[in-house]
């Protein structure tokens, strides 16, 4: 009996392909159970890691139930390859988006058998549910390939070198190869020029040498290079080619907690994400990947005939602003949690701190890839003074919290961010200002701060005005310059986050076990890139030795193929969507100084 996953695959159990335009998960038992497409955000056409095989899956493995599983990518690629080993048989399935010629060519999904040694039985079932498997989706036979249709929803094709028949509105095949021979899978668009004879060897070609030749541009040279380069190519592939928007991860509905209720979308683009891109891009040497990005964000603080906008806290990937949320209860949800969620509510949230990364990420921008436009500049004073003007409001903070809303630390802290990067630039760059007011407003954030936030009996600093916990954001505080990273209250409130948030070099974000204060019951994960912000913290702060140490645990809890979800359960399994970019980024930002720390560097990279 082939690999028939009986119960949803882990979800550090999966390797991601894609092109810029969708992104598919295949897990190791040789399954994609889950693609979007034709968009990153699109409905999805293979669910089943939300559900069971009913909701569209491509099942593709060979009848070696005692074989050892394993997944690679193919070096220096996205290109990934699952291997079955066993005493009769060694098998490898590829599967591959191309890269095409325009960044308007559709998703073609490749998928390629090939037996190393040995002869093997394979089973092939792609089963098609098309709109997040809601919409009944007919499967025919045309010739030797399947067509897969349903109302309102465009129309995909199955080629295969092997025999196929139906079952059930599903493709499916038995075939037998032997040592030496191979077998060739691709869906996509019916027109797709692709499917061609002997067109695949050369998708994949162009494909490998795309990876490779991109990712041949990195700079670091450290001892993390693998794990940095994964980071940077999972970047990569969740870019839009078409936009220059980066995806938050390229999955939806995946739970923060087994079981639990928090499971939002995040096939969509967060401002907050901003700065920690273009810094991570900028100090891997990828300027144009950073200027792509900030050209997207400048379409959404101006129009198109050049009128300021209000700035929203995500978009979708090519612009726009509303994303209503859907909740799928035709789905079972991955374990069981329920509701699965499409659309992200969030957009219509205040929250106060994106001034700050928005305008952290003009200023790496302005010192180390293209120069503000005259125009870019007037729509930047808009912004500042808007920042002067709401500084001191109440918001959702970081984390979107869907509770009440605070006079969070976290948001104070990006709008004097947003404060002293504008006036460093306008400086540097000679631009007209008002100075005096900028200047003022931030010292009266700073004063605030220090003023509102510092909790003395605690001897810590404290997530909200009123509160007294600690939040994982405030591990940002040295990292953007705000406090000198040996501050005596900076180490003390390091030392309380420690105990509080810390368990093993995990960080969860916040403790709300007893206060509910994101307004949604039960616990979730500890969230990965604050792991990596504290181990920067440690690093800065002179710890090196315990930032190696705790650096080094987190490599281990990445799955086999270096990719890191949104958090981690309490055995360090994922949870949440992945792969999340914002974890990457924060990957190679702790790596990067670091490592230059280790090495006797003095003149540590900085922003």
């Amino acid at each position: 009996m082939a690999d028939q996953p009986e119960r949803q695959s882990p979800i550090d159990a999966h390797g991601i392909i894609g092109d810029m335009r969708s992104a598919a998960l295949v897990n190791d038992k040789g399954s994609v159970d889950f693609f979007c497409w034709p968009e990153f955000d699109s409905p999805s056409i293979f669910c089943s890691l939300l559900d069971s095989p009913e909701a569209g899956i491509f099942q593709l493995s060979p009848d070696l139930p005692d074989a050892r599983r394993e997944q690679i990518y193919l070096p220096d690629t996205n290109v990934l390859q699952t291997r079955w080993l066993s005493d009769s048989a060694v098998v490898e399935v590829t599967d591959l988006l191309p890269i095409g010629d325009s960044e308007d060519d559709l998703p073609l999904l490749m998928r390629q058998v090939r037996v190393v040694s040995g002869k093997a039985t394979f089973h092939l079932r792609c089963a098609v549910r098309h709109d997040y498997a809601r919409a009944t989706t007919r499967a025919r036979l045309d010739k030797k390939t399947v067509i897969f249709e349903a109302d309102n929803q465009p129309p995909l094709r199955l080629s295969a070198d092997q025999a196929l028949r139906m079952e059930a509105d599903a493709a499916v095949a038995e075939f037998t190869l032997e040592q030496g021979q191979n077998a060739e899978f691709l869906l996509g668009a019916v027109d797709d020029p692709r499917f061609m004879e002997d067109a695949a060897s050369m998708c994949l070609e162009r494909t490998l040498k795309f990876w490779r030749d991109w990712i041949g541009q990195s700079n670091y040279r450290g001892r993390w290079r693998e794990m940095v380069n994964r980071s940077a190519l999972a970047m990569k592939l969740l870019t839009s080619r078409k936009h220059g928007a980066i995806l938050a991860a390229a999955t939806f509905g995946l739970p923060e907690t087994v079981g639990g209720e928090r499971n939002w979308d995040y096939r969509y683009t967060w401002i907050r994400d901003a700065s920690f891109t273009v810094y991570a891009f900028m100090r891997l040497g990828f300027v144009e990947e950073a200027n792509a990005y900030m050209r997207w964000l400048r379409g959404r603080v101006s129009d198109c005939r050049g009128q300021p906008m209000k700035l929203n806290i995500l978009y979708g990937i090519d612009g726009r602003q509303e994303l209503p949320e859907i909740e799928l209860t035709h789905l079972s949800g991955h374990g069981g949690a329920k509701p699965v969620r499409v659309g992200n509510l969030a957009y219509a949230q205040v929250q106060l701190d994106i001034f700050g990364e928005l305008m952290d990420a003009v200023y790496l921008v302005n010192k180390y890839g293209e120069a503000i436009s005259h125009e870019g500049w007037k729509h930047t004073t808009k912004v500042i003074d808007q920042v002067c003007e709401t500084w001191n409001q109440e918001d959702v903070g970081i984390w979107e919290m869907r509770g009440e809303q605070h006079h969070f630390l976290h948001s104070r802290l990006m709008c004097w961010v947003a404060l002293d990067r504008a006036i460093r630039l306008a400086s540097k760059r000679s631009l007209p200002a008002p100075f005096a007011r900028w200047d003022q407003t931030r010292q009266a954030i700073y004063a605030d701060i220090w003023d509102n936030f510092w909790n003395e009996d605690l001897g810590h600093f404290v997530q909200h005005i009123g509160g007294t916990g600690l939040d994982g954001s405030m591990l940002l505080m040295p990292l953007v310059r705000f406090v000198s990273a040996k501050d005596p209250r900076w180490l003390a409130t390091l030392d309380a986050i420690e105990k509080s948030l810390v368990r093993d070099g995990m960080v969860y974000r916040y403790r709300n076990e007893h206060t509910h204060i994101d307004g949604l019951p039960g616990t979730e994960g500890a969230f990965a890139a604050c792991s990596f912000w504290y181990v920067e913290c440690l690093a800065r702060a002179g710890r090196v030795e315990k930032a190696h140490l705790e650096f080094e645990q987190l490599l281990r809890y990445a799955n086999p193929l270096g990719l890191y979800a949104e958090e981690f359960d309490s055995h360090a399994r994922h949870m949440g969507n992945t792969p999340q970019a914002l974890t990457h980024l924060a990957l190679i930002s702790a790596a990067c100084f670091l490592d230059r720390k280790l090495s006797g560097e003095k003149n540590v990279w900085q922003p």
